[in-house]
């Protein structure tokens, strides 16, 4: 337990450098999104959050079927052409981190090993902060001060 403890704090650190950096969005921001594929774009993302807290209930009742299962639609829905938001190599790192902890996930469910499994979840959630972060991040740049985002587009 004190070694997964260890762990975590170490990811925890290790997720703060980008902040701590101050990392900068790219020079040449992708084109805004139109209303229709803004739609479809929070709709993957609620589909991909349902996921991610069944994959949690899953690791919270040891039941590793759900964790395989709930994994593999994650990996499908990162798959989707939906999922491409920005075409960036920062973008890209950060979706095949995401689908490695996915896959991580699925073969530690299929071993049974619940201390594994959940922190392969941890990674895989830590990827989507960083993703959305650097996301946020790239929307501000194109938008401009906080005021002139729409309220969907704010912190």
């Amino acid at each position: 337990m004190r070694r997964i403890v260890a762990i975590v704090a170490v990811l925890a650190l290790v997720s703060l450098f980008p902040v701590l950096g101050g990392g900068k969005p790219p020079d040449n921001p992708q084109p805004r999104l139109g209303p229709r594929q803004r739609d479809k774009v929070k709709d993957l993302m609620q589909h991909k959050l349902t996921h991610a807290q069944k994959v949690l209930e899953g690791i919270a009742l040891e039941d590793y079927t759900k964790i395989a299962q709930e994994a593999e639609e994650l990996v499908l829905v990162s798959k989707r052409a939906e999922w491409l938001v920005v075409h960036t190599p920062k973008y890209e790192l950060h979706s095949n981190e995401f689908r490695q902890a996915a896959e991580d996930l699925i073969s530690n469910a299929k071993k049974h090993k619940l201390e594994a499994a959940t922190l392969s979840y941890m990674e895989m959630t830590m990827s989507c902060v960083k993703c959305h972060k650097y996301v946020r991040e790239i929307q501000e740049a194109r938008m401009g001060s906080e005021d002139e985002r729409p309220r969907w587009a704010r912190r």
